[in-house]
């Protein structure tokens, strides 16, 4: 049988509520205390019970990270910095897979079912309506990646998608391309939607650049590839940007299969910088997006709701830099 708060506290020659403050975050204990009732623990090999804790602290240290788009590799690099930052300030992820649902009331159900102390929206995707119904029931929200807004309802954390779009285009137009398009994902997907725009609008600057869009129907690379298979047999463009990598590597190999050269025949830039990108055989030129810092940035404002949960809702936007590979043509001179 495992030890139990009461071993440890016959073991140390100390009370039950004496062992119980030692591993009470902010609990009133004395450093002799501290090193008797720890030195006991140890000997007995004695955890805590955190949810047997959680009965009477009202706090679970559960975070609910939820996310919708699982298909798309660059979310295993979010996971894994997500959970490790959460478990290096002391609270646990409960990690939820909406897949193709876009209501959050199943999701809403869930972690309330689990007592929750707050929830991170993890998506690019979703508009900040679905994180704004976890606030409207009184729990700490973050939505990283999501849509920025000056005025936020919840707290976001991520990059602007519309500028992002803006550095794309600006990008094709100096290298000298004179027909670009945008191969976005999902049209519902707000991360699509800015992108768009912000590619557009800096097209619209250059009457001698002709531009066409069209939208995979996810953020993965076979539907990259099939959306850019389709656009091959239809007239290309002379450059593309796909608005994800994972896109852009699906794109990719539609063109390598169509017997056309990149950057030669078609110039690709993409979004997110993930780490396949930099794989010699891929070598995405692409837009890198702070991934590190972003769920950093997340983890503390989390951190920070759970001390104080009346937070005013911030936006936090960090830039973005084009990564110079080999898949776009060399910039004009000119």
């Amino acid at each position: 049988m495992p030890a139990t708060l009461k071993d440890v506290a016959i073991r140390a020659g100390v009370s039950t509520s004496a062992v119980s403050r030692t591993f009470t975050d902010g609990a009133s204990v004395s450093i002799k205390m501290r090193q008797k009732v720890e030195k006991a623990a140890s000997e007995l090999g004695y955890s805590p019970n955190f949810l047997a804790r959680s009965l009477t602290t009202r706090r679970t240290k559960l975070i609910g990270l939820v996310s919708n788009n699982f298909h798309n590799p660059i979310f295993l690099q979010v996971f894994d910095l997500f959970t490790r930052g959460l478990q290096d300030r002391g609270l646990r992820p409960l990690l939820v897979n909406l897949s193709d649902e876009t209501d959050p009331k199943n999701s809403l159900k869930l972690l309330q079912q689990y007592s929750v102390d707050g929830v991170i929206v993890a998506s690019s995707t979703l508009p900040p309506v679905f994180s704004k119904a976890f606030r409207d029931q009184n729990l700490p929200v973050v939505h990283t990646f999501g849509r920025y807004s000056s005025t936020p309802e919840v707290h976001m954390v991520g990059i602007d998608n519309v500028e992002t779009g803006r550095m794309a285009a600006h990008e094709l137009v100096t290298r000298g391309y004179n027909k670009v398009a945008f191969l976005g994902g999902p049209l519902s997907a707000t991360s699509t939607q800015d992108r768009h725009k912000g590619f557009t609008q800096e097209i619209a600057r250059h009457p001698q650049v002709t531009q066409s869009h069209s939208y995979a129907q996810a953020y993965s690379f076979q539907a990259g590839r099939q959306e850019m298979l389709r656009l091959l047999n239809e007239g290309h463009a002379e450059a593309y940007f796909c608005g994800d990598d994972v896109l852009s590597i699906g794109a990719l190999s539609a063109i390598k299969d169509a017997g056309l050269s990149v950057p030669d025949d078609v110039g690709v830039i993409g979004l997110n910088d993930m780490e396949m990108a930099s794989w010699e055989n891929i070598n995405l030129t692409t837009i890198h997006q702070p991934i590190r810092q972003i769920v950093d940035s997340s983890v503390d404002l989390m951190v920070a709701m759970l001390d104080e949960p009346d937070h005013y809702p911030e936006a936090r936007v960090f830039p973005c830099r084009v990564v110079e590979r080999g898949t776009l043509r060399p910039r004009s001179k000119t």
